[in-house]
């Protein structure tokens, strides 16, 4: 049987991972098709593609949802494969499943290892089986009763997660047996919400935790490499704000174990394509916590340390190519990802979905943008308030967070409140260029906080460069009294 040619891609998702996405198709000579929302109509993505469809729904976030309209797309346009980015259907076994009915190649894990990791509980059993070690806990808890039990027997504190979830959504803790059915019953209603499953279960809080991630490749022919990790530590509600590689701190014995660990867990379920096996990292020992199977929000830190691009090696192990030969190029230097998010850090971080009124991202040595957005879009309420990712690389952690200081100051971005003033706070705090992080860094820094204001009345020394707000009312009453006048 021939090979799957991957001869045009349809990207079924928007923002900056379609653009991305599209970007190394096109250096691959693959012509590339957009998909989209009715508001996202003029964005980069839907620009920059060779052929662009319109998609229908009862709002801009289901259209990105339905599957048999995504099917219909790539029929239409002539797409042979799919890329799912991340978010959305990226980690849905059904999507797969109906690319693969429809001979369309589906760039990304089977549907198969798709569930045997979607399930949390399932999954856990997996890893143990496979002797990945995995935090104390319990199976699906299907009443008060048995969670009072089972939590008992872990002691307090304890971690409330669903079993259908991801990305921290639906997760409690609970300190005490008076805290436990409130967190178990709200776990039930936001994974109910989230995932269309209540199912949750139960793990031993651990104390002042990292979450370190290991990244992997896997092909057909049954390679699978470890291509290092990353931190992700820096969080709010259990969400990541900040990912550098190469962990700071993690001695090389422990890096190793985890390396084949996460080739353990991805050998476990027949892994195919990029995907990253997720670990809790706390006093000195590393337990399985999730494997996101899909490409990560976090891969260009990688990309930048190793020289490799993960959407082309995605692709090619689509296209039944083998892994190289070399196995992992030599790690080189320093990279952080910021997470330039439509939020603000002042209201807790509250969603800000306002018009982008001038946008200036910024360049240099070691300076790398990935964005999906330009001057007067409108951001919307519907999708993840994600607009743009910087990541810098340094010959070490000392140089990254300069470039990282350097970067975000240059960077102009007006409009919605973002957690540009947040990033520039962090980079000034002691204990995070000492590496001495966790994922309670930001409750347990309230300084942190209160230095964004500073950095929130600061502009960039290149403001005037995409027009001062003086500059911008001027222009907006000559436009209008030229409207006026017809």
């Amino acid at each position: 049987m021939a090979e799957p040619a991957v001869a045009k891609v349809l990207v079924a998702n928007r923002g900056e991972i379609a653009l991305r996405i599209m970007r190394t198709c096109r250096e691959m000579g693959i012509p590339t098709v957009a998909v989209y929302a009715e508001p996202d109509r003029r964005a980069p993505h839907v620009v920059f593609a060779e052929d662009r469809i319109l998609l229908a729904g009862a709002n801009p976030r289901a259209a990105y949802l339905d599957i048999p309209q995504l099917i219909a797309a790539a029929r239409s346009a002539g797409a042979d494969a799919m890329h799912p980015g991340y978010g959305f259907l990226a980690e849905n076994p059904a999507f797969a499943e109906a690319c693969v009915e429809a001979g369309i190649t589906f760039i990304g894990p089977s549907a198969a290892s798709m569930r045997a990791m979607g399930d949390k509980v399932a999954a856990r059993r997996a890893m143990q089986a496979a002797g990945v070690p995995v935090v104390p806990g319990t199976d699906t808890v299907t009443d008060d009763q048995a969670a009072v039990a089972e939590a008992e027997r872990l002691g307090y504190p304890v971690l409330v997660k669903a079993s259908a979830g991801g990305g921290g959504i639906g997760m409690r803790v609970a300190k005490t047996v008076e805290e436990l059915r409130p967190a178990v019953d709200g776990a039930r209603r936001a994974a109910l919400s989230a995932f269309g499953n209540e199912a949750v279960y139960i793990e031993k809080y651990l104390d002042h935790p990292r979450h370190i991630e290991m990244q992997v490749l896997a092909d057909a022919q049954g390679t699978t490499l470890a291509l290092g990790e990353r931190d992700c530590s820096i969080q709010r509600r259990h969400q990541k704000l900040v990912e550098e590689t190469p962990a700071v701190g993690l001695k090389a014995e422990t890096r190793a174990a985890m390396a084949a660990a996460a080739v353990r867990a991805a050998e476990a379920v027949r892994y195919q394509s990029a995907g990253t096996i997720e670990f809790i990292f706390s006093g000195g020992q590393f337990y399985f916590l999730e494997m996101n199977t899909r490409l990560q929000v976090e891969h260009p830190i990688t990309e930048m340390v190793l020289g490799m691009d993960l959407v082309r090696e995605q692709i090619r192990i689509a296209r039944g190519e083998s892994l190289s030969a070399d196995g992992v190029p030599a790690s080189r230097g320093h990279a952080i990802e910021f997470r330039i998010n439509a939020e603000d850090p002042l209201r807790n971080f509250l969603p800000s979905p306002k018009p982008i009124r001038r946008y200036g991202p910024p360049s240099g040595p070691g300076v790398r943008v990935d964005s999906g957005i330009h001057p007067h879009l409108e951001v919307s309420p519907h999708f993840d308030p994600l607009l743009v990712k910087l990541i810098v690389w340094g010959a070490d952690r000392q140089q990254a967070i300069a470039r990282g200081r350097r970067a975000l100051q240059e960077f102009v971005l007006t409009g919605p409140a973002t957690t540009i003033p947040f990033h520039r706070s962090l980079l000034q705090e002691p204990d995070f260029q000492a590496g001495r992080i966790t994922t309670y860094f930001i409750q347990e820094h309230p300084a942190l906080l209160e230095r964004v204001r500073s950095f929130t009345a600061e502009h960039s020394p290149f403001e005037s460069f995409y027009g001062s707000p003086e500059v911008a009312a001027a222009i907006g009453a000559i436009v209008a009294v030229s409207e006026e006048k017809g």
